[in-house]
């Protein structure tokens, strides 16, 4: 069974992956994955799971100061704003699903509450500051011009276990083929 796409193959989903292509010009998309949390007629928005924020959760949320977790940079739009995903839909209600037990955001004073009593621990969720987004059409022009490849409906372990800075070679090591190459492309190729 495939799951990875290249090109406009299959149409992106909420849910799935946007790994970018190894030469990705963008300095703000250069080897990441995305989580897309919505895709619709009106345009796409998710989170980059790979960078990793130079701030910790207690850095920006007086409310929590047992839970130095790491940030990540969710994208370059909004930075100002904190978003999370988690797999706990069951004591963080509201939350909205996005794919294989992975949820986006939900009730605040639940989240509040579950970091607080140790119900909500780091391997089950991620918080960003900021999103990635795109107008209407913008995803689809990136996908014709082979800016992203789409890995369809990740399992939440990926997403949540596996390590930020191995995440974007991981993941197109496992799609195996052509993919597996690209994921030992150099960031430059000149020093190949």
């Amino acid at each position: 069974m495939e799951y990875f796409y290249l090109h406009t193959e299959v149409k992106p989903e909420k849910g799935d992956l946007l790994i970018s292509e190894p030469f990705l010009p963008d300095p703000n998309f250069e080897r990441t994955v995305i989580l897309l949390c919505e895709h619709n007629e009106e345009g796409t928005f998710g989170f980059v799971l790979n960078k990793v924020s130079l701030l910790h959760l207690d850095d920006v949320l007086e409310e929590v100061e047992t839970l130095p977790e790491k940030l990540f940079v969710g994208g370059p739009v909004e930075q100002n704003t904190l978003h999370f995903i988690h797999r706990n839909p069951e004591i963080i209600s509201n939350s909205e699903p996005i794919g294989h037990n992975c949820y986006w955001g939900g009730n605040f004073e639940d989240l509040l509450s579950c970091i607080e009593s140790g119900d909500l621990t780091p391997e089950n969720f991620r918080f960003f500051l900021g999103y990635s987004g795109w107008s209407k059409g913008q995803l689809e022009e990136e996908l014709e011009a082979n800016s992203w490849i789409i890995y369809k409906q990740p399992e939440a372990s990926m997403i949540f276990e596996t390590d930020a800075k191995a995440l974007w070679r991981r993941a197109l090591q496992q799609m195996g083929g052509r993919y597996r190459m690209f994921s030992n492309y150099p960031v430059d190729p000149r020093l190949n």
